[in-house]
């Protein structure tokens, strides 16, 4: 695959082989982004190519990936093509006709995030370096340990000690060097790109890295062409295979996963596989703001919150990837909410009981978002609408169990279950 980079702030491009990171003139602030050769991917592929395969992988997009050789390189797990589910009771709930919920807590460690450390790890192969690090809240670190363990790479995880128990284990049972920053996820950000620097490590942290944006647009592929099979394109020349949603929902902490799915979408509509831009709907947590306070001033100048929430895995408190992430929603027409620490909690109970869907608390934030927007009038009640859900909440039981409730202690008697009440 031909690619360059280019700088998100002052578009300067460079070849591929010229950087790896950032863009020089402006430090670890310079993300970059991939740009691909269209025509050479047109040339080589086309939607019913895709559509026709049969891995049902994020490698099935192999050709919209900027890899070498992905065949070689790919780690061995299976990622991505996660269920997308027409939640019909919670639309009834909402009053939407179209409610798909794309549940990537499906994912080989259970989160999102895998799609990222998929194609780091598979680069990292191509480079043949010898050691992965990142900073995480844990469900990086934890995609990065699990994908890098298939391929038998080592690897150095730097997270904030008060990480869930449940995160903190995956990292270890995959058998990587973890880190417990006595600070918070910036802290251990900025920690790990000076020690990658020192020790010559492989960086994968968040934007910094510029193909964890290609790893995690491959959900953007995923959506439309799944909702091309929920509701079929008709009429003549309509042989794309990929439908675009009208609105996107996604829980936004450092700005990573937004500007995938924004990066996707580009993709698609740059080879004219979709015939509209989603609108991109970004959800954060009301302590960790950033992305909205930018996009609520009118500016892509991203000022540093003290984050709090008990959605750790989008808590930041300067966004690493904020430039982009408030570009996406802005320029699909899109918008920025904030939620609750309690909305988020009612929403891992809500989704739970209408739809099955068993989220951790920074992925329930985009359910939450997506409640208040059809409260406020946001959504239109037949939009087609894709609700993105990162993260399973096997990830963090303890806030779960705050609103599951508790059972039901009684002897092992028959006669005490006659003496409850069911309904």
């Amino acid at each position: 695959m031909t690619y360059h980079f280019k700088c998100t702030l002052c578009e300067e491009e460079y070849e591929a082989g010229q950087v790896r990171y950032v863009c020089p003139k402006h430090g670890d602030e310079g993300i970059l982004d991939t740009i691909l050769d269209y025509k050479q991917i047109a040339a080589t592929t086309s939607p019913r190519t895709i559509c026709d395969s049969r891995d049902y992988s994020i490698w099935r997009y192999s050709d919209l990936l900027p890899l070498v050789n992905p065949s070689g390189s790919a780690p061995p797990l299976h990622v991505g093509w996660t269920p997308l589910y027409h939640a019909a009771e919670a639309g009834r709930q909402l009053g939407l006709d179209n409610l798909y919920i794309k549940d990537d807590g499906r994912n080989p460690t259970a989160s999102f995030k895998d799609r990222a450390s998929a194609l780091v790890v598979a680069t990292a192969r191509e480079l043949r370096v010898d050691v992965i690090t990142t900073a995480s809240t844990g469900n990086a670190g934890a995609a990065l340990a699990g994908l890098a363990a298939a391929a038998h790479m080592s690897t150095v995880i730097f997270v904030p000690e008060t990480a869930p128990q449940a995160k903190i284990a995956q990292l270890l049972i995959f058998g990587s060097r973890v880190l417990l920053v006595k600070g918070n996820y910036d802290q251990a950000f900025d920690l790990c790109l000076a020690a990658s620097k020192e020790f010559g490590w492989y960086c994968r942290n968040t934007a910094y890295n510029p193909f964890t944006v290609e790893g995690k647009k491959t959900a953007s592929f995923e959506m439309c062409e799944q909702l091309s099979h929920a509701q079929p394109i008709g009429g003549k020349g309509r042989d794309r295979c990929f439908r675009a949603p009208d609105r996107i929902f996604v829980s936004v902490g450092d700005g990573n996963i937004i500007s995938g799915l924004w990066k996707g979408l580009r993709d698609l509509a740059a080879l004219g596989w979709i015939d509209k831009m989603p609108m991109l709907m970004g959800i954060q947590a009301e302590g960790s703001a950033a992305c909205y306070n930018a996009w609520k001033a009118g500016t892509e100048k991203i000022t540093p919150v003290s984050a709090t929430t008990i959605a750790d895995s989008i808590s930041a408190d300067m966004p690493r990837d904020g430039v982009r992430a408030v570009r996406a929603a802005r320029e699909t027409n899109g918008a920025y909410l904030t939620v609750g620490d309690d909305e988020i909690l009612a929403a891992i109970r809500d989704l739970a009981r209408s739809e099955a869907v068993f989220a951790e608390p920074a992925a329930a934030a985009a359910y939450a978002g997506l409640v208040k927007a059809v409260r406020q009038g946001f959504v239109k009640s037949d939009e087609t609408v894709v609700c993105l859900i990162t993260g399973s909440g096997l990830k963090d039981i303890k806030s779960a169990m705050q609103v599951a409730g508790e059972g039901t202690r009684i002897e092992p008697t028959l006669e005490a279950v006659r003496k409850l009440k069911f309904k």
